[in-house]
């Protein structure tokens, strides 16, 4: 008999609800990712974003299929990834379900990037990724981008979201 033999038997859903529970303790920078697909924008505030390759320079963002930012990035759209400072809250919290549809743009100043992606143009960091890669895992999309577009702006005080809510890195 093996250990795994001893095992109880899996419990997915206590298990997702500890892995909640345990993910509340990794802070994260809070993003706004955004796109424009036919004529429409959308954007919705992420902390599953990361940078996954420096060669060539690309991004990674996990997106729920219930989300309406989805639906466009599964049809190929370019995006952007708005790396949030502490001062703008109120877009994230817009952005997190506050607000819907073209409404969340009426928070922040918004300018285009490249192929017409809305960049908030005072972001810690914007970074507009041509769409090159789709992977359906679960409830997600995993979409890969390569940057093709990189902006920065003012000192490093990013917004930061862990164990349920925001805070900053520097005192």
């Amino acid at each position: 008999m093996t250990d795994s033999d001893n095992q109880p038997p899996f419990d997915d859903e206590g298990l997702a609800m500890q892995a909640r529970q345990a993910l509340r303790r990794m802070a994260k920078s809070v993003t706004v990712i955004t796109c424009l697909h036919e004529g429409q924008r959308y954007a919705m505030a992420a902390t599953a974003v990361d940078a996954l390759s420096m060669d060539p320079p690309s991004m990674i963002a996990s997106i729920n299929r219930n989300a309406a930012l989805h639906a466009p990035l599964s049809a190929g759209a370019g995006f952007c990834i708005n790396v949030l400072a502490r001062s703008h809250e109120d877009i994230s919290r817009a952005c997190g379900g506050g607000l819907r549809g073209e409404e969340r743009f009426g928070l922040g100043e918004w300018v285009e990037g490249r192929h017409g992606i809305p960049v908030l143009a005072d972001a810690q960091a914007s970074l507009v990724c041509d769409n090159e890669l789709t992977i359906s895992y679960g409830t997600h999309g995993i979409f890969i981008g390569r940057v093709i577009e990189v902006r920065s702006h003012g000192h490093v005080d990013p917004l930061v979201y862990v164990d349920g809510r925001y805070t900053g890195i520097l005192s």
